[in-house]
């Protein structure tokens, strides 16, 4: 194994792939860093640039469009408040606090050292596991990818910092918007109103940018006073910052790092479900164990290293959903497995042992990744932070502009455009209500899946116990009880230690 990755960097370092490989990366930083673009549109507009190259290089190219996509959310997630991509919206929590305190350059090298480290901690995964998950995904079927599915939503339980009721309706909101459209299997038109644009349901991206984006939009409008919409441009924040003293203070927390990475990669295994529940949940489970969960939300670093390093994990995660199973673990791994098959290779159990070049290449090329993505971020550091010295009345509107074209762009229809206003109103709504928007987006991502997998194993053989009987799916599903059991129980102590601190006296 170590002298095929060997032989694969050697490969890649060689111009012919790593000029591939740095402008995939480049070109995802940018895509990833425009909110309302994402990762997989960016990959989508890449795509066809990559036929006339050989697999390999077309493959390098857009692993590192996927690496360097997944670390430029974060950019403008900590600038401006608005998340580049989907799975950076955690970093907004406590990035946008840490630059409204005057530290933009802590804050985007933060998490830039989180993406960097976490990714390289998911490629040890993706190199090691690849080979026998292939092994254990030969055993799976309808009933096993249900559980899996179950699963991952059973942690939705941990996903509430107020009310579990609010938590578990937010989540239900988002399962029944995949209601909406056509039933996957028999293709029964569901709730569409009669109208033709509903029948192939909500579509993701406009929803996404409409609860989160918008969202923060209103609220940052709401907070605006007439000294704010009046204000000069504002003083360019200082650029420097001790690269040495951030890795310090996130290899300072080695078991946070660890985590979070883990729970990157374990939700990027999980099919379909993307870097956006893996940051969520990543963030979650750092504020369940902090010492100090009240710092949560207010430029705490903790927040922005568990969102990064998961979201970098993620991808790794990701590889090796679609070099094991044959299957793709989000959006952007589905158009590499349209590009695989455009160059006539089969993706599956059997990968990596018929063709192990073009395996170890990918391996070599997601690592090589990394730091050609802290590079790039390095010299375009002053560009990132510029953004902070536009004043809010000038930027808002852009942003919302950029936001409206990204879904536009979605489908070239203004339906889309209608979706992102109606659910930036009921994101703006339920932001006013105090419910968690997190558990929405994470039923909204799951819901189909666990539909289609439910319908397909029932199909296959009536008989329920088979869920519960089989090994892999009767494990699985035991594991999610215990989850939800584990996130009540984590829910307790994190509102027992919040009553602990607001006792504590002054002094």
């Amino acid at each position: 194994m170590i002298d095929l990755l060997l032989a694969g960097i050697e490969n890649v370092i060689h111009l012919k792939y790593l000029v591939p490989l740095f402008l995939g990366t480049l070109v995802g930083l940018i895509g990833g860093a425009l909110p309302g673009v994402t990762i997989t549109m960016t990959i989508i507009i890449v795509l066809p640039f990559t036929f006339g190259l050989d697999p390999l290089q077309g493959l390098a190219t857009m692993t590192g469009v996927y690496v360097g996509g997944s670390a430029g959310g974060a950019i403008t997630a900590a600038l401006i408040g608005i998340p580049g991509t989907p799975s950076a919206i955690t970093t907004t929590f406590d990035g946008f606090p840490m630059v409204q305190k005057g530290q933009p350059g802590r804050a985007v090298w933060l998490g830039i050292w989180s993406s960097f480290l976490g990714g390289l901690l998911g490629g040890v995964f993706l190199i090691g596991a690849t080979g026998p998950l292939a092994a254990i995904a030969l055993e799976f079927g309808p009933w096993e990818y249900f559980a899996l599915f179950v699963f991952a939503l059973s942690m939705v339980a941990g996903l509430t910092e107020g009310s579990l009721v609010k938590g578990f309706l937010s989540g239900a909101i988002g399962l029944a918007i995949t209601i909406v459209g056509f039933d996957p299997i028999m293709s029964v038109p569901r709730f569409t109103l009669g109208t033709e644009f509903l029948r192939s349901g909500f579509p993701f991206l406009p929803v996404l940018i409409g609860i989160f984006a918008f969202a923060q939009l209103m609220t940052d409008i709401e907070k605006m006073s007439a000294a704010d919409r009046n204000s000069a441009p504002i003083k360019a924040p200082p650029l420097t910052v001790s690269h040495l003293k951030v890795l310090w203070e996130i290899l300072s927390k080695p078991f946070l790092l660890v985590w979070s990475t883990l729970v990157g990669i374990v939700i990027g295994v999980l099919p379909a479900i993307g870097g956006s529940a893996a940051t969520v949940m990543a963030y979650d489970q750092a504020k369940k164990f902090s010492k100090h969960p009240e710092r949560f939300g207010k430029g705490n670093p903790e927040g922005i290293i568990a969102s990064e390093a998961s979201c970098n994990a993620n991808v790794g995660g990701s590889l090796v959903t679609i070099m094991a199973f044959g299957i793709p673990g989000d959006a952007v791994t589905a158009v590499m497995l349209g590009a695989m098959t455009i160059h006539g290779i089969q993706s599956g159990p059997l990968f990596v042992s018929q063709h192990p070049q073009i395996a170890y290449g990918i391996y070599a090329a997601y690592l090589l990744a990394h730091p050609l993505m802290v590079l790039i971020c390095a010299l375009g550091a002053r560009l990132f932070l510029r953004v902070v010295t536009v004043p809010k009345s000038m930027l808002i509107p852009n942003v919302l502009v950029l936001c409206v074209i990204g879904a536009f762009a979605l489908n070239n229809i203004m339906e889309d455009v209608v979706v992102l206003l109606i659910f930036g109103l009921v994101g703006y709504a339920l932001v006013k209500a105090r419910f968690p928007l997190a558990p929405l987006i994470l039923g909204l991502i799951l819901g189909d899946q666990i539909e289609v997998n439910l319908l397909r194993a029932v199909m296959s053989d009536p008989n329920p116990w088979l869920f519960f009987t089989r090994p892999i799916s009767g494990g699985l599903l035991a594991l999610s009880v215990g989850s939800a059991i584990f996130a009540l129980w984590q829910h307790r102590r994190h509102k027992g230690r919040v009553a602990e601190v607001e006792q504590e006296p002054d002094f």
